[in-house]
């Protein structure tokens, strides 16, 4: 059988994508090929959320055209995705020698149309068609690759969003929001949790509202909350995450949860976008600065160690000078352990794409620097808070900068560093914090005799591991599978 790689763009939503992909390529007999030099299929799964996504997708295709036509002429190219939703057969139009393009709800269909493609029935494959159902296909998982014990995953609850925020592609590239059942979903987490998984993150474009209008309100409780609940009692599972939410899906459920269930960790990413109210209604976000702020300090009373990761959008059309100044003001006022921060990016065919006062490239980039500087001494501050503390870490294997030592996160969702044996992979560990890098903490395990003979090498080593700035400017791109 035929080898295969896929490259991803974009959010966890298509990384979880990529996976399923690959698991059920796997299942049929197909090899994953390390890289797209060995590989005899080769697919992107794009993202449409902003420009600079779209052109690194085409200029990547375009080079593996050029690729195939010097050297590969059997390779397979292929565009999934958000991007392929929104442009379908104009794709071809630009890459005449693209074999294949699948929209997000029939990406379970690709192990089929490849099969046509290399099997010569088929010469092309378009397919941008809505599936009702496709929600629920996304649920196969590479478990164990690299020969490495799986200790977190990716849990897909829903797709699309009903939202119409004026600058987002979303709701046109997955469509209106489908969620999965509840039975569904505890199964697979259950499955996962057999296999070793100690920690589930489940994703949606607007995870709060999971089963909205189709799942009742039991006890005054969302839809969302009676799925955390159920997740909460699978035995083996020790954390649970989501992302990404809705500052207005924050209820007084989904608050009073995070106070009675353990498992559910206090670190949540919550996107803002802008701390102007007036920008906030241009944006149609459904919700004001005072809003959000009720919902930070209702979390932080709750649950005090609360870690808040948001995004922020700034350029936006018809953003002055007072309405920045006015979202330089909210981080301050929040105290945000991360955030990503991106410059507007119009998107065809959304509203804010055709409003008046574009803001220039060159203020937009000013913007963007002021605010990446501001996040970097509020987020550094909140990092190095944690210096001297025991913190509880869950192992999830070999460092990303140093494979000779161990990396985990804690609960806030801020990452660890240390030595360690490989056994602790997949365990819950408590570390001594004793130093802040660059939005990475250091730490040691509470052993004094490991700590003395370790504290010795710590600082060349960690000198070696620079982890960069962990507040992005352009959207994740994440190499998949994995």
């Amino acid at each position: 059988m035929p080898s295969v790689y896929i490259k991803t763009y974009g959010c966890q939503m298509n990384v979880r994508d990529s996976e399923a992909l690959a698991a059920q390529l796997v299942a049929r007999g197909y090899s994953l090929a390390p890289d797209e030099n060995t590989a005899d299929v080769v697919l992107l799964n794009t993202c449409s959320v902003r420009d600079t996504a779209e052109q690194k997708a085409l200029g990547k295709m375009a080079a593996l055209v050029a690729e195939r036509k010097r050297s590969r002429a059997n390779i397979v190219l292929g565009f999934l995705g958000c991007m392929a939703q929104s442009r379908g057969e104009s794709l071809l139009g630009k890459l005449p020698e693209v074999d294949l393009v699948v929209g997000t709800q029939r990406l379970h269909r690709v192990p089929e149309y490849l099969a046509a493609l290399l099997s010569g029935q088929r010469q092309k494959v378009v397919d941008i068609a809505e599936e009702p159902g496709s929600e629920a296909y996304i649920r196969e998982h590479l478990l164990g690759a690299n020969g490495r014990k799986t200790v977190t995953a990716y849990v897909s609850i829903m797709q699309g969003c009903n939202l119409s925020c004026s600058f987002c592609i979303v709701p046109q590239t997955r469509g209106r929001e489908r969620s999965r059942s509840i039975a569904d979903i505890v199964a697979e987490c259950r499955e996962l949790a057999a296999h070793g998984v100690k920690e589930v993150t489940l994703l949606g474009q607007t995870v709060t509202s999971y089963g909205r209008g189709v799942v009742p309100v039991r006890d005054g409780k969302s839809p969302f909350v009676q799925l955390l609940e159920a997740i909460h009692e699978i035995e083996g599972l020790e954390r649970i995450r989501f992302t990404a939410p809705h500052p207005r899906g924050f209820g007084p459920d989904l608050i009073e949860a995070f106070a009675r269930l353990p498992k559910l960790c206090e670190g949540v990413h919550i996107p803002v976008q802008s701390g102007s109210n007036r920008v906030l209604k241009l944006m149609r976000r459904g919700y004001t600065r005072e809003q959000f702020l009720d919902v930070v300090a209702a979390l932080r009373r709750v649950r005090p160690a609360m870690g808040i990761c948001t995004d922020f959008i700034v350029g936006f059309p018809g953003e002055t000078d007072e309405d920045f100044e006015q979202t330089l003001e909210l981080v301050r006022l929040v105290q945000f352990d991360q955030a990503f921060i991106f410059k507007y990016s119009p998107r065809k065919d959304t509203p804010a794409a055709a409003m008046p006062g574009q803001v220039p490239a060159h203020v937009r980039a000013e913007r963007h620097a002021r605010l990446l500087q501001l996040m970097n001494e509020v987020g550094g501050a909140r990092y190095r808070a944690c210096v001297g503390r025991q913190m509880q870490v869950l192992v999830e294997g070999p460092s990303k900068k140093n494979l000779t030592r161990l990396s985990g996160r804690t609960r806030c969702n801020k990452i660890v560093v240390f030595n360690g044996p490989e056994t602790l992979i997949g365990e819950l560990v408590e570390l001594y914090i004793t130093r802040a890098g660059t939005f990475t903490l250091y730490g040691e395990l509470p052993d004094q005799a490991q700590r003395g003979a370790w504290s010795r090498c710590r600082k060349a080593e960690d000198s070696s591991e620079a982890n960069g700035e962990a507040f992005s400017s352009e959207l994740a791109e994440s190499v998949g599978p994995r």
